[in-house]
């Protein structure tokens, strides 16, 4: 993997956002290892549905990836985090919510982090990892359909502190056909699209 270059992407969870960037990404090239927590064969009809490159994969499996994303219920963070001692040299694209459990209708109530931004908190169970905060604050309708509109293309808000993983990460949304647009670290950039942010539940196209 050269410098700039993601090859293959994990990802961790199997529900709408997980499904519409494995999809964009397969279609790009990518090897994708789609996972969960009740196992890979839960997840061989559904990963064959989403493009050539698609695996289904145990968490472990997807977590070797170059690229993972945490598409998972905030409260399950914790129990991936555990699965190493340390994350040093892993990318973590973090597009959960600080839901307190698990949630369908944005009713849930928010998990008490203190004054941490969600991203800094997943931060925290993933020491080590360089962490981007990205496609946590779009419908997922909005990512699954094509980023690229007669008006513009789609933006992907995005966060994070380590200024070569978030080249890594603009590199890969821009060749899935999305417009990354980088609010900062994740503490004020964070803040602006976590859960109930300022940005959060806010599309828009950018124009070429």
């Amino acid at each position: 993997m050269s410098d700039s270059e993601i090859l293959s992407v994990g990802i961790v969870g199997g529900g709408t956002v997980a499904q519409a960037v494995a999809r964009h990404a397969s279609a790009h090239g990518y090897h994708v290892t789609i996972s969960n927590s009740r196992g890979p064969e839960t997840l061989r009809e559904l990963a064959h549905s989403l493009g050539d490159n698609v695996t289904a994969g145990s968490v472990p499996d997807a977590l070797a990836a170059d690229m993972v994303i945490l598409a998972l219920p905030f409260s399950e963070v914790p129990k991936v985090g555990n699965l190493r001692a340390g994350w040093t040299g892993t990318i973590i694209v973090d597009a959960t919510n600080q839901y307190a459990s698990p949630t369908r209708d944005g009713n849930a109530e928010r998990a008490n982090i203190g004054d941490l931004t969600g991203s800094e908190w997943v931060a925290g169970n993933f020491p080590g990892a360089a962490i981007v905060k990205a496609f946590n604050a779009m419908f997922g309708r909005f990512i699954s359909s094509s980023p690229i509109h007669p008006e513009g293309r789609q933006v992907v808000l995005c966060a994070g502190d380590d200024e070569s993983t978030n080249g890594k990460f603009t590199t890969f949304a821009e060749r899935l056909g999305f417009a990354p647009v980088l609010l900062g670290g994740l503490r004020e950039g964070g803040s602006l699209i976590q859960l109930d942010g300022a940005l959060s539940g806010k599309h828009m196209l950018l124009q070429a």
